[in-house]
């Protein structure tokens, strides 16, 4: 065995030296081996390929020196043929001998030289194993042709006037061009257009041929004509544009030769490069060009990022963007990842789009696309979710992408973001302003039950308008309505404000009330200047400061309103009229022109309490008679102002609970819910129970050991159901049972909720429809996405019809994607008077309305809306920055400690003695505090009896003719939706025997004869078909054990339309059941510090700052 010692041989002493010292410590650290890297690039050759090849910026520097050689060249070549003497020589001697002077030989054989060390340097740094493959390219052989013949002559001078044909160089130096560019786009990190390259390219081409056909034929007819440089280039010209005049011809063959040959090679190679230009142009008009670094320096423009472009999503955006006069001069730009639809095209070729919006195909996750788009300079981006994805979760994820990938790229950018689940909205918290769906949809949904259309009220203040929709309408309804539809959110500085400056230092309600008399614009909240929270009708006790930011709804905003002062006499002569009188609007006269609005001031100075206007009339005509409506202080008086029946109520509910309560073990207690459904809900306190209910009572058609229900009525709910059809229990529905148990909400008008994930008729009864309050129907996710888009809601809208035909008398209200198809719900096909809404709709729509389907029953009475009509709600933020934040309060999405609510109450008879809106803004400001903002009103279309009388004799009907005549428009028009008639045989035969009788004898005006018997027979037909219908539900009723008692009770209320009217003239005269819109102060808000709210702390989640918080 070898000794494994003796082989290793010993340690130089300075190394046993250092061990003995260091010990094997350092040993270890001296036992290294220095190890360089990259090794191959070290070396002489490597060193060169990264100057001359790798090397962006010296490559490009190298390129440039060989582009300047080649144009040198040429420019050499046109000095010698310009001192060249053509007339020496005989025969073919001058084509091959020319005369070059010695200085000009000596600066063509340097660069020769040049250019050829050149060329075979780059060739030996770029050899891949392959010589042919370097020899053959035609570059190389081209610079050989041209560099080589020059070396020669240095060392034979009899070869010194042999002609070279220089000129080629032309080419070499169109190839170092598109090389050069290429490392030029490489060298500043910029990705140019294709469509510049190929353009680049042809222009080179066409000029590389005239000139070698230039030079050519000038060389060649040396021993011809003798041509000029410029008799050349003229016969080039001529040539190539197919004119031809012939007065300039070569004469040899070699010179007739050449023409050939170049107009062969133009023939090819020309229409080659002209058809990769048309595909360049052609690919760049589907993926669109850039946005001009200059134009985005000098212009504004904003960035709309969308998944897929529909022509309702563009159009509604621009609409809304360019509404606004100030943003007339905005451009916009819009990044799509999928190509732009035939519709979009036609549409963005229109002139007043085509100079304003630039359509880039690309993704917002690519910086090279944001960079076409000119993100960073953008004044503002738009991130659009598609709701018309299956996946509603995978839209978000990409909006989320999109979102960050921009604030990446431009982190000063303001970004406007539209979110669908609630869920995903803490990822983009981030952004300026952010829109949430399925909050805002519920929310609506929820208001809807309690404040009848408030989805119609919340669209028509977020949609532009200038309040001309149908105003040369017959109908009086659609006049109001149009005209009070132009009303908006504007907010102004107090200290600046013509409205509002003379309320300095006056309370809230004072301020509200008189700007309405005297100008008829509502205030509606304030924000003071060091906050930023707005408050929303903060209440009598708030005092106006110069400095406070003021919200107010009007038909315009108060720098495009013009003021005119009346005359003293005539406002004399008006106070002197009673109110029975002839009485103005404050807001009479609207100009349409520029949006202007001329507002004629009236007299609101301190007027006796005892007025004409605001006083009950005398009894008697005694004097001295307390008015019927006190006045609004001007500062709020603790013992003046009315304690709010809301608190009462409460205070009442709290400390003694009913036996209902007691015995159905339910114990109220008001806080903030434990647990939230997401991240980024708003905490409301609302009522809550004190103990959690076990989730098998939850089951409404299932008994448990709990409790043996198995339906709804038999649970005996004292307040009618709220029945919420949807597809899936998903967090959105937090902020549609929020509002619904808000706080403010007295305990006994809180109506029980049921969540119905299938509605089978089956179901549908078992959980109370007969006698349901309303039923909410969700658009279901699983059918928003179609094939054919309009599609998307099918399903939903033949659901609620078919709830419609089941029980007519139920309020349904659903929620559709497309704004489109809410001319199909409640739909009937024969009723007149739907078929003169269409028409209107067609008109509003041609005139340029943004509002066309506004008209439309199911949508002005609050039935039915779309959340895609909100979209305006984020493009408006654009200018009005506060209009989400107002938004989220009145829909309850959001609460700020002081701000107040939306909510509502209903004029009885015992209400109509206050007789105007005016007069109500004042009753309402000097008692409750509460600010009116609108009317929701319903008109009984139902036919007086001799209308709707069908057994009426055929002797009867000449007599009762001139009576029919008298009816008016619109009632003649509508009675074909009246159903009530009973359904007998005797009946239905003397009917049958009148309408032959009639097809006999043709009496005076029988085209409105016509029309009636075709309606009297709809109504027959129609009757039949509902007493089917009702047979269907009874029979189910009996046959699950239900009592159909309740559906006997169920009458037909098709016969009346209902409409919204925001911020109605003050003369405005209040009828029966009309529903007024209230922004009611917060109740807390008067609550002192020192005393507590009961029941608020069983919540151990909230904690004692959630608290405190409440005790305001």
């Amino acid at each position: 065995m070898v000794d494994l010692d003796s082989e290793v041989p010993p340690l130089p002493p300075r190394y046993r030296f250092r061990d003995l010292l260091l010990g094997d410590q350092g040993w270890q650290s001296d036992d290294r081996v220095q190890v360089e890297f990259y090794m191959n690039e070290n070396t002489f050759k490597e060193r060169l390929k990264l100057f001359f090849i790798k090397n962006q910026r010296s490559s490009l520097r190298i390129r440039l020196f060989n582009f300047s050689l080649k144009l040198l060249s040429c420019f050499l070549y046109i000095i010698r043929v310009l001192l060249d003497d053509p007339t020496q020589g005989l025969g073919w001697s001058p084509i091959i001998w020319v005369n070059r002077s010695l200085p000009l030989w000596g600066l063509q054989v340097s660069v020769a030289l040049i250019s050829l060390f050149e060329t075979l340097l780059l060739s030996y740094l770029s050899y891949k194993g392959n010589i042919w493959e370097q020899i053959l390219r035609i570059p190389f052989l081209l610079e050989i042709i041209n560099a080589v013949p020059f070396i020669i002559t240095i060392f034979c001078p009899v070869l010194r006037n042999l002609f070279i044909p220089v000129f080629l160089n032309c080419w070499l130096a169109k190839h170092a061009l598109e090389n050069m560019i290429n490392d030029l786009h490489r060298a500043i990190q910029r990705t140019q257009s294709a469509m510049f390259n190929q353009v680049l390219i042809l222009i080179s081409t066409l000029l590389c041929l005239i000139f070698t056909c230039i030079c050519g034929i000038q060389h060649l007819e040396r021993a011809g004509n003798r041509l000029t440089l410029f008799d050349s280039l003229y016969f080039c010209i001529v040539t190539f544009s197919t004119v031809g005049f012939g007065d300039v011809t070569p004469k040899i063959w070699p010179s007739k030769l050449l023409v050939v040959i170049m107009i062969c090679v133009a023939l090819v190679v020309l229409p080659i490069q002209f058809e990769q230009l048309a595909y360049l142009w052609m690919e760049r008009q589907k993926s669109g060009g850039n946005y001009s670094r200059h134009r985005a320096q000098t212009e504004k423009h904003v960035v709309l990022c969308v998944s897929s472009l529909k022509i309702d999503l563009l159009m509604d955006f621009l609409n809304e963007f360019y509404a606004h006069p100030r943003l007339q001069d905005y451009y916009v730009v819009i990044l799509c990842p999928t190509e732009m639809d035939a519709q979009v095209r036609r549409v963005l070729q229109i002139p007043m789009w085509s100079q304003r919006v630039i359509y880039l195909q690309g993704s917002a996750l690519k910086d090279q696309d944001l960079l076409r788009a000119k993100m960073d300079d953008a004044e503002a981006c738009f991130i659009l979710s598609s709701r018309c994805e299956v996946d509603r979760t995978a839209a978000d994820h990409q909006t989320i992408l999109r979102a960050w990938a921009v604030k990446d790229f431009a982190p000063n950018c303001p970004l406007y973001v539209q979110i669908l689940k609630p869920e995903n909205k803490f990822h983009i918290k981030f952004a300026d302003h952010v829109v949430c769906e399925e909050e805002f949809k519920y929310a609506m949904l929820a208001l809807n039950c309690i404040c009848p259309a408030t989805s119609t009220l919340i669209t028509l203040l977020v949609h532009t308008s200038r309040g001309q929709e149908s105003q040369q309408s017959p109908e009086q309804w659609q006049k109001m309505y149009g005209r009070c539809s132009g009303n908006e959110v504007y907010h102004i500085n107090l200290e600046e404000s013509t409205f509002f400056a003379e309320y300095e230092g006056k309370s809230f309600t004072y301020a509200s009330f008189h700007a309405h008399k005297k100008f008829g614009v509502c205030l509606i909240g304030v924000r003071k200047e060091d906050n930023k929270n707005i408050l929303l009708n903060p209440g009598p006790r708030y005092i106006m400061s110069s400095t406070d930011i003021c919200f107010y709804i009007n038909i315009t905003k108060e720098e495009n309103s013009a003021f005119k002062k009346q005359e003293k006499h005539i406002k004399n002569h008006e106070s002197k009229l009673s109110y029975h009188g002839a009485s103005r609007l404050p807001v009479h006269s609207i100009i349409a022109s520029m949006g202007t609005v001329a507002i004629d001031l009236q007299d609101t100075g301190c007027r006796t309490s005892s007025g004409p206007t605001l006083a009950l009339p005398s009894e008697g005509g005694k004097e001295g008679r307390r008015p019927s409506i006190g006045p609004v202080l001007e500062v709020a008086d603790s013992s003046s102002l009315q304690t709010c029946d809301l608190l009462s109520d409460q205070s009442e509910d709290e400390t003694t609970p009913s036996d209902d309560e007691v015995s159905a073990g339910l114990e109220y207690a008001k806080g903030y819910p434990p647990y939230s459904p997401y991240i980024g809900s708003s905490p409301t306190f609302c009522h809550l129970l004190h103990e959690k209910v076990p989730f098998c009572c939850l089951r409404l058609d299932k008994g448990c050991q709990h409790n043996y229900y198995e339906d709804a009525k038999a649970y005996g709910f004292k307040n009618k159901l709220i029945i919420v059809a949807a597809e899936t229990a998903g967090n959105g529905l937090y902020n549609f049972i929020v509002p619904l148990r808000a706080y403010y909400r007295p305990k006994k008008e809180l109506n029980p909720i049921v969540l119905l994930l299938d509605n089978p008729l089956d179901d549908l009864l078992r959980c109370g429809v007969t006698f349901a309050a309303n039923m909410v129907v969700v658009d279901k996710e699983s059918t928003m996405s179609a094939e054919e888009d309009y599609m998307a809601d099918a399903k939903t809208i033949v659901n609620v019809q078919t709830l419609f035909r089941l029980f007519s008398s139920l309020s349904i209200i659903t929620e559709l994607t497309h704004p489109a198809n809410m001319r199909f719900m409640q739909f009937r096909a024969k009723d007149c008077y739907s078929l003169a809404l269409s028409k209107l709709e067609k008109k509003e729509r041609e005139k340029g309305s943004n509002l066309a389907f506004m008209f439309r029953l199911p949508f002005a009475a609050g039935r039915v809306f779309s959340i895609s009509m909100l979209d305006t709600l984020l493009y408006q933020s654009f200018v009005k920055d506060y209009m989400i934040s107002i938004t989220r309060l009145l829909l309850g999405l959001d609460t700020t400690p002081g701000s107040g609510f939306l909510c509502s109450m209903k004029i009885t008879e015992e209400d109509l003695w206050i007789r105007t809106y005016a007069r109500l803004y004042q009753k309402l400001c000097s008692s409750t505090g509460d600010i009116p903002i609108g009317v929701y009103r319903t008109e009984s279309q139902k036919l007086t009896t001799s209308e709707s009388q069908i057994s009426i004799s055929v002797e009867e009907w000449e007599d009762t003719k001139d009576t029919k005549e008298q009816i008016s428009y619109r009632s003649s028009h509508r009675n074909s939706t009246s159903s009530d008639q009973s359904d007998h045989p005797l009946l239905r035969r003397k009917s049958m025997q009148w309408a032959r009788r009639l097809s006999r004898r043709v009496p005076r005006h029988s085209g409105k004869t016509a029309e009636k018997i075709n309606q009297q027979r709809m109504n027959l037909y129609r009757r039949s078909e509902r007493q089917e219908l009702a047979e269907l539900v009874k029979n189910r009723m009996k046959h699950l054990g239900l009592s159909p008692a309740g559906y006997d009770e169920m009458n037909d209320h098709q016969n009346t339309l209902s409409y919204i009217l925001i911020n109605p003239s003050p003369d405005t005269r209040l009828e029966l059941n009309d529903i007024v819109y209230l922004i009611r102060p917060d109740p807390l808000a008067y609550v002192p510090n020192t005393a507590p709210i009961r029941k608020d702390s069983f919540c151990n989640a909230v904690g004692q700052d959630t608290r405190e918080e409440t005790q305001l």
